[in-house]
């Protein structure tokens, strides 16, 4: 079972999101975890590709038309830094909005706090920030994978270090037969990607879903909940502190999205 909290106060939720993130070996705070916020506590992680297709068998070849036929049409638009690396194109196609079997996740737990509350018409049900600490979780990487991030001293991949090891998907789910995890942090494809400190998980299955993985090793994950009645305080602190569409999404489409959400009168005050 996968510890979950509930929050009561924006102090709380501080104390949550940071726990844990003194590192004694360099005397300073680095936490171990990633963040993936959503508004509606109810969801999983279930990915994009999962439920573009629920229930079909072969979700493996659905892929790979998917992201073939991405990388053809998709050459003209795409940034000479993506290269001939799958791992590159396949976080520029999650990037992008293409079903994949990718997640997407955070180091900025207040990044993933906007997430929770961006979506105004979700105020009336509990959110959640999903939690996972990618140190311990790479203690399910196999061999290959784990010597690779031994040798770097670095358990977040990038696509020159999963190319080393598997070039392709079909080399990469052939790494293990038992289910594991990777966290591919990608290149700097746009401000975005930047702003929004992004990176990547991915299973060895596009069939297999990362909480039912996180079920049985509960020890690496945490949920916290963000009830409905604090949405609207942790949304306003987020905006005082900068934490809005126009820094995340950069641009005049991230900007019309804030002042839009920005403006937006909270229920009560419309109650006259």
């Amino acid at each position: 079972m996968i510890p979950t909290i509930t929050v009561t106060s924006w102090i709380q939720l501080m104390d949550e999101v940071y726990k844990e993130s003194w590192d004694e070996g360099i005397e300073r705070f680095r936490s171990p975890y990633v963040y993936r916020g959503s508004p509606d506590a109810r969801s999983d992680l279930s990915t994009s590709l999962m439920r573009l297709a629920a229930g079909y068998k072969k979700l493996a070849r659905l892929e790979s038309h998917i992201l073939r036929n991405f990388r053809k049409y998709a050459h003209l638009e795409a940034d000479a830094q993506v290269g001939e690396s799958v791992w590159n194109w396949l976080a520029l196609a999650q990037h992008h909005g293409l079903q994949t079997r990718m997640l997407d996740w955070t180091y900025s737990p207040m990044v993933a706090m906007h997430f929770v509350t961006e979506n105004l018409t979700a105020y009336d049900v509990d959110g959640v920030i999903w939690c996972i600490n990618h140190r311990a979780a790479a203690r399910l990487l196999p061999k290959a994978l784990k010597k690779q991030a031994e040798d770097e001293s670095f358990d977040v991949f990038s696509a020159e270090m999963l190319d080393r090891v598997a070039k392709s998907l079909t080399d990469f789910d052939a790494l293990s037969k038992e289910d594991f995890f990777v966290f591919l942090e990608p290149p700097s494809l746009d401000a975005r990607i930047v702003n929004q400190f992004a990176l990547f998980s991915l299973m060895n299955s596009p069939t297999h879903s990362l909480d039912q993985l996180l079920e049985q090793h509960s020890d690496l994950a945490k949920r916290i909940v963000i009830p409905a009645a604090l949405k609207w305080e942790v949304r306003d602190k987020l905006d005082q502190a900068g934490i809005t569409e126009r820094m995340l999404y950069p641009g005049l489409d991230g900007l019309s999205r804030w002042l839009s959400r920005y403006y937006t009168p909270s229920r009560a005050s419309r109650i006259v």
